[in-house]
């Protein structure tokens, strides 16, 4: 079966991926990026590489995009195809860059149910089961984790897209308060081979939100490209 290596967005564990693994089974074997013990892209996207299948197909969510970007030029010949999930390639400004560090980004702190949750649809901001998964997939992460992934370097990589040439799938949710949809779309612009989806009715966590429907989005797109 061909191999699917899953990376997910900051301080977002495998269990992002959990209400996915039943249909994402049916593409093909599962495999789960390790994006915590790097604080650089370049870093996380070697070690990625380094546990992964001589060749695969890459899933990136958000944070997981930009991992994916810079693996997906690193090493070409073993990505048969790359799908972009709620992700960008807009360069991080020194103030977002420092907000993350000191913990006030968006989503940078565990949601509270009181407060809601922003990376939500605004009508499941107050979700207790959805915020009770995202508290605990930063509390198992913790600090250290936080601390490296909140490091990351982001600069402006929409002219690296171009140089991707392998079948390409880029997702945008419509409510996304995290992510503009603007950016993502930019994403299938420079793009040579992409497909543009966008998933209504959801926030930026769509693998949590709308995890069946990401999935088929996934699996219609390894099908039209026969990866």
């Amino acid at each position: 079966m061909r191999p699917l290596v899953l990376l997910p967005g900051f301080m977002c564990d495998r269990d992002l991926w959990t209400d996915m693994v039943p249909d994402l089974e049916k593409l093909g074997e599962i495999h789960y990026g390790n994006v915590y013990e790097d604080s650089t892209l370049e870093g996380m996207a070697r070690r990625v590489l380094a546990a992964s299948p001589d060749r695969f197909v890459l899933v990136g969510f958000s944070m997981g995009g930009f991992v994916a970007r810079v693996l997906a030029l690193m090493a070409p010949e073993r990505v048969s195809g790359i799908a972009f999930v709620a992700s960008s390639a807009r360069g991080y400004s020194d103030e977002e860059r420092k907000q993350r560090q000191q913990g006030y980004g968006p989503g940078s702190r565990p949601p509270r149910a009181t407060s809601g949750a922003p990376g939500l649809h605004p009508d499941r901001e107050h979700d207790p089961v959805l915020i009770g998964r995202l508290r605990g997939m930063q509390q198992r992460l913790g600090r250290d984790v936080r601390a490296r992934q909140a490091a990351l370097v982001r600069r402006d990589g929409y002219a690296d897209l171009e140089r991707i040439t392998c079948p390409a799938l880029v997702v945008a949710c419509r409510q996304d308060r995290l992510r503009k949809l603007a950016e993502t779309e930019r994403m299938a612009r420079h793009l040579p081979h992409a497909s543009f989806k966008v998933i209504e009715d959801c926030g930026h966590m769509a693998p949590l939100e709308r995890p069946h429907e990401l999935a088929g989005l996934i699996a219609a797109w390894i099908a039209g490209n026969s990866l």
